[in-house]
């Protein structure tokens, strides 16, 4: 079982090392996702630690796309409030482990990552 989880974390590996920002991008915004069901099983299985953790994560990706964010385009401006809103939500969701926030943090991150995908649909 250890050559086929360590077969794995090499194909993972290779993968983020080839990707391009565009693609790296769209991994961060799946990650997110990913942290964000499992904090919310985490809830509802009264595992704290997991949903902390799990949280944590997620406002970890939020947090570095917006340091990534370029001012000099207006629209940087509204993204920059999203994600604030998006941080203040989750600071929230783990100080009351409260599920229906991170439902709709989850909500938001979705509609955030289906808009990047169509956008690099566009852009090819």
């Amino acid at each position: 079982m250890a050559a086929v989880n360590d077969a794995y974390a090499k194909y993972n590996r290779n993968k983020i090392m080839t990707a391009s920002p565009a693609e790296l991008t769209l991994m961060l915004y799946e990650g997110a996702i990913k942290f964000c069901n499992v904090a919310i099983i985490g809830i509802e299985n009264n595992d704290i630690l997991k949903a902390h953790h799990n949280i944590m994560k997620v406002q970890k990706i939020i947090e570095e796309f917006q340091i990534t964010l370029n001012f000099d385009y207006p629209i940087a401006n509204d993204f920059n409030n999203v994600y604030n809103y998006l941080i203040r939500r989750l600071r929230e969701a783990n100080m009351t482990k409260d599920k229906a926030i991170l439902e709709e943090v989850l909500e938001h991150i979705r509609t955030m990552r289906d808009t990047w995908k169509e956008v690099m649909r566009l852009a090819k």
